[in-house]
Order: C-alpha cells, then sequence, then structure tokens
C-alpha cells in the first residue's frame, strides 16, 4: 500500500487544540504542569499509569508543537520544547518521559519523510495522535545492535523482533519501530498501535519512573506498508540535529527533576521539618547551615537550567544553518547541559532527606522518587562519553560523531 493511498487511521481521538507559537505552548505548558503535579507522587506510589493526563497533554495541543507550519503546526524553537519538557518533568517526569519520543519521530519525518508521509503523519499529530517508541533491545552486543528486522515482502515489509525499554509505546496510537533491513540499513517504521502481530507487554519493573511503562513490544511478523517506511540511515549521511534535539529532551526532563525536587525540599523544610538544635534557631528555615545549603543547591539547579536554555539555542541556531560545523557547536552545547544536569538530578533527589531529616524519609511521603526517577532517567546515554567527546572538541576542535546518540 502507498502512503497516498490513506491507511486506516489509529484509533479516534477528540481532534486536539491547535497551539499558535512559543508562548502559547509555554502557557499551557505551565497550566498542565500544575495540574499534574497534584497527583504525581500517588500516581508512583500506586503505579497508576496516567492515561487520563496523557489524553489531557494531547487534548492541549502541545504534542504537535514541532508540527513545520506549512503542514499547519506552530513550529516551535528548540529552547521551546526544552522549556515545556522541563515544566512537566518538574511537576512529574513519567508524563515528560512518556511524549519524549514521539517529538524525536515527529522530526525523523520533517528530516526524511516523503511529502505524502509528512501530510499524512503530520495531521495525525496535529489531531492528537501520539508516537510511541520500539527502539532499544535488550540483550544485544550495545545499544546501537539492532537484531529486528524489516523484510521486504511484496509490495510491503513484514517486522519481526522484540523492542525492550520501549517508553510511549502502551499509550501510542503509532508505534515508531526501528529496524534493520536485508543490507543493514536503518530504517522507520510508523506501526499502528492496533496492528496484528504488534503486542506491547506492560513489564516495566525499574525503581524509578514507574509510570512511563516502559516495557516490551513484541513484533510477531507485523505487515507495514512501504509507504509507513522512512530511510532513517540517510539522516547520518550529513548535518544532522536528530541526536541533539532527541538529549535536549532527555536533559530538560532530568532539569526538570530537579528543579521539582529542590521545591519539594524547600516546602519541607519551611512545613515540616525541625531545626537542629545547636543552631538556637526556632525553625529549620531560619537553621544558617539549612539556609547555606538550599543556597548551593539553588545554584546548581539555577545553572542546570542557564545550560539547558543556552542548548536549546545551540539547538535553534543550527537549524536556522545547518552546517557540519553548527550542527557539531550544537550536540556539544547539549552534551554540555546534560553532563552537568545528570549528577545535579542525583543530588537534588538526595538532597530532600538531607534537608528534611528523618521525618522525610517515611515511606507515606514517597520523597524517595525524586531520586529513583533521577537515578533511573539519568542511566539514558552516559554522562562520561559526553565529557570526551566535549573535551576533543575544546582541546582539537573534533567535531562530535553522527550517530544520533549525541
Amino acid at each position: 500500500m502507498s502512503i497516498d493511498s490513506p491507511p486506516s487511521r489509529a484509533p479516534d481521538r477528540s481532534t486536539a487544540h491547535v497551539i499558535a507559537d512559543d508562548a502559547e505552548a509555554l502557557a499551557v505548558a505551565t497550566e498542565l504542569a500544575g495540574e499534574f503535579a497534584a497527583g504525581a507522587a500517588k500516581r508512583d506510589a500506586q503505579r497508576r499509569l496516567p492515561r487520563q493526563e496523557l489524553d489531557r497533554l494531547s487534548a492541549s495541543g502541545l504534542l504537535g508543537v514541532t508540527v513545520p507550519r506549512e503542514h499547519g503546526g506552530a513550529d516551535v524553537r528548540a529552547r521551546t520544547v526544552a522549556e515545556v519538557f522541563r515544566l512537566l518533568a518538574a511537576a512529574d517526569p513519567n508524563i515528560a518521559q512518556i511524549p519524549q519520543s514521539h517529538i524525536v519521530y515527529v522530526n525523523v519525518l520533517r528530516r526524511q519523510g516523503s511529502p505524502a508521509q509528512q501530510e499524512f503523519f503530520f495531521g495525525e499529530v496535529l489531531a492528537g495522535r501520539r508516537f510511541g517508541n520500539a527502539q532499544s533491545e535488550a540483550g544485544t552486543k550495545h545499544v546501537q545492535d539492532y537484531r529486528t528486522r524489516l523484510i521486504r515482502e511484496g509490495d510491503g515489509f513484514v517486522l519481526r523482533g522484540v523492542k525492550h525499554y520501549s517508553t510511549g509505546a502502551l499509550f501510542a496510537d503509532w508505534i515508531p519501530v526501528l529496524a534493520r533491513q536485508e543490507d543493514e540499513t536503518l530504517h522507520v517504521a510508523y506501526v499502528p498501535r492496533d496492528a496484528p502481530g504488534l503486542t506491547v507487554v506492560d513489564d516495566w519493573a525499574g525503581m524509578g519512573q514507574r509510570t512511563t511503562a516502559s516495557g516490551t513490544v513484541r513484533l510477531e511478523d507485523v505487515r507495514v506498508p512501504a509507504g509507513h517506511v522512512v530511510p532513517h540511515h540517510l539522516t547520518f549521511t550529513g548535518p544532522q540535529l536528530h541526536g541533539a534535539l532527541a538529549q535536549l529532551l532527555h536533559t530538560a526532563i532530568d532539569v526538570g527533576i530537579a528543579a521539582g525536587a529542590l521545591t519539594e525540599a524547600v516546602e519541607f523544610v519551611r512545613t515540616k521539618a525541625r531545626p537542629w538544635f545547636e543552631s538556637g534557631r526556632e525553625t529549620a528555615a531560619e537553621d544558617p547551615l539549612v539556609i547555606q545549603r538550599v543556597g548551593e543547591l539553588t545554584i546548581k539547579v539555577r545553572a542546570a537550567e542557564a545550560l539547558l536554555a543556552a542548548a536549546g539555542e545551540a539547538v535553534d541556531a543550527a537549524r536556522d544553518h545547518l552546517t557540519a560545523e553548527s550542527a557539531g557547536t550544537a550536540s556539544i552545547a547539549v552534551a554540555t547541559a546534560k553532563a552537568y544536569a545528570d549528577p545535579v538530578a542525583v543530588e537534588l533527589g538526595s538532597a530532600v532527606f538531607e534537608l528534611g531529616g528523618t521525618r522525610s524519609s517515611l515511606e507515606g511521603l514517597n520523597l524517595n522518587r525524586h531520586w529513583r526517577n533521577a537515578r533511573t532517567h539519568t542511566l539514558h546515554d552516559p554522562a562520561r562519553w559526553k565529557v570526551q567527546h566535549i573535551g576533543r572538541y575544546v582541546l582539537n576542535g573534533q567535531l562530535p560523531p553522527r550517530h544520533g546518540l549525541l
């Protein structure tokens, strides 16, 4: 089947609002973050999957803000997208992580989709349809050792394989599947969530990011029309921002986790914590050593936010004038932000207890979710390799590799 012959759509959902510009995107994200924060601790404690919240997110139009203007979207700046994800992550990093791949695979279509593919799938996105993720695989030699196969059959293809860490797939209308053809070239197949032979298993059992449902996708002779397949390998034959954008969003989630932990720690100190008796103060908020530590942590969070904003601006500048040098500069800016933000998020998740004292460790408060979420999410794409690329770039002018994870 050709994409020019429209396929059956994913399950119906009410048409989403279409956001007009960057300012509206930020205003909507701020409003939704306030709503999502209220139930974040309970959702985590009970592992209640955020289906209603994701439907609210879809209806708001935020998932369509990167659709190009010529296709009816707001085409907001990368810095704006990063701030949207930071705001959502500060409220509930699970909800922020679920659509991370959605934005990435919208970008794949922007880069390599045919005009007909763009027209169809961008229309789906603007209508509120969600893209999931069937990318990573377990038990392979390394993270880019993909065993899933896209086998040509007739005028289309068949998918066979098993995917893990499939964040967003359980909640998706379309699941982009990363697979190799017979010649080992990498492609993305956009598959309806209810396609015969495709099974999504809710078996995610990580200690953090509990409600992302980042489980398993099984692909057993799943038929895919040729018009749903995009040649992803071509993305890396020239200057590209695929990796920089993906990593920018991961960084925004980490920065949001840090900010959310700081907010909750400060509130706990103000309302529940006791001063140390040697301080001679009436409240914990007046304890000079607590004040000192809050100041130190605030500086780190603000620095992470500033580096995130600078990274977003670098991606925007490269998108406006894409060259090997501008793409490399953007990747290094994002790598710098992530290498700094990752340990800050983990530290803030622990500092909640340092500032709150023994009472803050009570299981019923579920304050440990900040550390669990930070420690789990920061395992994406190790910061130590980003530091290597930063050093090579600064010392020797060596541009970072084009492998999509930088």
